[in-house]
């Protein structure tokens, strides 16, 4: 597997997202303004949110790509999670401004009627950003990327945006005026909860969190692998796109070095085949110290 070929192929999606971002977003919001629909604005104002976000990934692609140097010995991987944390920043102020234009627009009494126009281009544009989210999941899966498959959900969730100002809009024409600036208020929200999302999604990654029901599945598999006779510590932490694992094992103290070098490759074996690990760190200990010769300790062996 060539990590870096992968990420290449994502950077392609990610480009297929900006193209349709920039398209869309000047078509709705310049239909907004022409057809009077604060729904439609706060959705071509949510794209621009997305093309930012889009940017963001495609530049932290980029930047993981490059190979290990000196100052990065486990590479640059991380580069996307940190684009990601500054673009939600972003994302949360634009969300907030479309939710105070809302509000104004809901209690300065000015009742304009959209056109039902824009809720055909909402409807349209909602079909095109459904085409965009299923290239983009088939691609994510082919390629195994979180990344791209973060984004391939934020298309979805545009779409189903897109779909609320159409009906916002459509609900106008029936004499519930203020249902479209109330779908632009829900547009709102959503902007500010994507971003939130986000956020807490970045910090726990930076913060080395890690969920721990999928621990006990690293530790389950490490567990069931011939030689290992013990589990002292099971350590795990997400780079980029990528796991990183550190174990501590013990096995039978009158194995020979090989023997838990081979162990060793067989946990990462195991680990690369069932949850696609691609760095692991085994430390490999003696199960009883007290039938040890003295001065022999145990095998730190880096996969």
């Amino acid at each position: 597997m060539n990590i870096y070929d992968d990420i290449r192929k994502g950077e392609r999606g990610a480009w297929v997202s900006i193209a349709a971002y920039l398209i869309l977003s000047a078509f709705k919001l310049v239909s907004g303004y022409l057809f009077a629909s604060s729904a439609l604005v706060a959705d071509g104002f949510n794209n621009v949110t997305d093309i930012i976000a889009s940017l963001a990934v495609l530049v932290g692609l980029r930047i993981s790509r490059k190979p290990p140097d000196s100052d990065h010995a486990y590479g640059h991987f991380r580069a996307e999670t940190v684009a990601a944390l500054l673009s939600s920043f972003i994302m949360a102020m634009v969300g907030i401004q479309v939710l105070f234009d809302a509000a104004r627009s809901l209690f300065s009494g000015i009742e304009a009627k959209p056109d039902l126009w824009a809720a055909g281009i909402a409807a349209v544009c909602a079909v095109c950003m459904y085409g965009v989210y299923l290239y983009n999941r088939n691609l994510a899966k082919k390629i195994n990327s979180q990344a791209l498959m973060a984004a391939a959900k934020d298309n979805f969730s545009d779409a189903i945006v897109s779909v609320g100002a159409a009906i916002g809009i459509v609900g106008a024409q029936f004499g519930l005026k203020c249902l479209d600036v109330v779908a632009a208020f829900a547009v709102g929200l959503l902007i500010c909860k994507t971003a939130w999302d986000i956020f807490r999604d970045s910090t726990y990654r930076l913060t080395d969190g890690f969920d721990e029901e999928e621990l006990k599945d690293l530790r389950s598999a490490i567990g069931s692998t011939p030689g290992v006779e013990g589990i002292k510590d099971v350590k795990a932490r997400v780079h980029g796109n990528h796991v990183l694992v550190d174990v501590v094992i013990e096995v039978d103290p009158r194995l020979s070095i090989i023997e838990g070098h081979r162990i060793s490759d067989e946990i990462e074996e195991r680990l690369t085949d069932m949850h696609n690990i691609m760095n692991v760190h085994v430390h490999v200990e003696p199960k009883d110290v007290d039938i040890l010769e003295p001065g022999v300790h145990g095998l730190a062996i880096k996969k």
